[in-house]
């Protein structure tokens, strides 16, 4: 009881108390449902980065950017979400508190919700993803771009994270996401004890000074365009094969990028545990 109250009543100096409040109510379902690993790889985080989950459920998208912002001392993440969660009554409120990245491509099945949809070309988003890392600003990112409730593969990763990523030069977390029930049994569940595993920072340094020297090379014509979205894809591609390892689940790249062998390192039961 005592280590559940301290671990309840951790210090959030970054939000102020009625928010601080409210971050504690939502994390309580975390406490009863889910095990964190690695914990530790988010003490190197205090400059804004890029924080990349794997989508399986709906619940998910509260509670695990819940688990990350409260282990961050209340740092918020802007994360980039469909623009109709922002329409939901409540739903909404809590949404707009992090200051999300709307997009808003998709259509909603509600005419009432949809009448409000704006239309912004796609590219826009991944300039207001890269003008918030700017600023200091942290974003979250579900790369798979929808619910992919398979329970043994990861969905293609959607190429604007690896934009975004040689825009900035921010460094990339990955967050897996996985459940007890999809090891057990072989499916996601809507609700279920929740795995989360945080890999090491990324590092794209290297490829976003090559990236934007290629932006900036007004003498370079031929092909510039395809060479840009294949570096954003490699970048994408290495991001979804950790992914891969800390969900559990297997990522087919395509054949343009390096092979890496797959691992269950990040997965073996015998982890380090850091209780949440």
């Amino acid at each position: 009881m005592i280590q559940f109250a301290e671990s309840l009543f951790k210090p959030l100096p970054f939000l102020p108390s009625s928010r601080a409040f409210l971050l504690r109510l939502l994390m309580l379902p975390n406490f009863f449902y889910t095990k964190a690993y690695g914990l530790e790889n988010l003490d190197g985080t205090g400059s804004a980065c890029i924080y990349a989950f794997n989508h399986n459920n709906s619940i998910e998208v509260l509670m695990v950017p819940a688990l990350i912002i409260y282990h961050l001392g209340g740092r918020m993440i802007s994360f980039v979400i469909d623009w109709m969660y922002g329409k939901v009554p409540v739903l909404g409120s809590l949404m707009d508190m992090t200051s999300p990245v709307y997009v808003y491509n998709k259509r909603s099945r509600l005419r009432w919700i949809e009448a409000k949809r704006m239309s912004r070309p796609a590219d826009a988003t991944v300039e207001r993803c890269a003008e918030k890392l700017r600023s200091g600003q942290s974003i979250g990112i579900f790369p798979e771009g929808t619910r992919n409730r398979n329970a043994d593969y990861l969905l293609q990763g959607k190429p604007g994270i690896g934009h975004i990523t040689l825009k900035t030069g921010s460094s990339v977390v990955p967050v897996g996401i996985d459940f007890e029930c999809r090891r057990r049994k072989g499916r996601i569940p809507v609700l279920g004890r929740t795995i989360v595993r945080i890999g090491k920072p990324l590092d794209f340094q290297h490829q976003s000074e090559k990236y934007l020297a290629l932006l900036a090379d007004t003498s370079y014509k031929s092909n510039k365009s395809s060479e840009i979205n294949r570096m954003a894809a490699d970048v994408t591609n290495e991001i979804m094969i950790s992914l891969a390892e800390l969900s559990g689940k297997r990522y087919s790249e395509p054949c343009s990028v390096i092979k890496k062998p797959f691992t269950t390192t990040t997965i073996n039961p015998k982890e380090h545990l850091c209780r949440v």
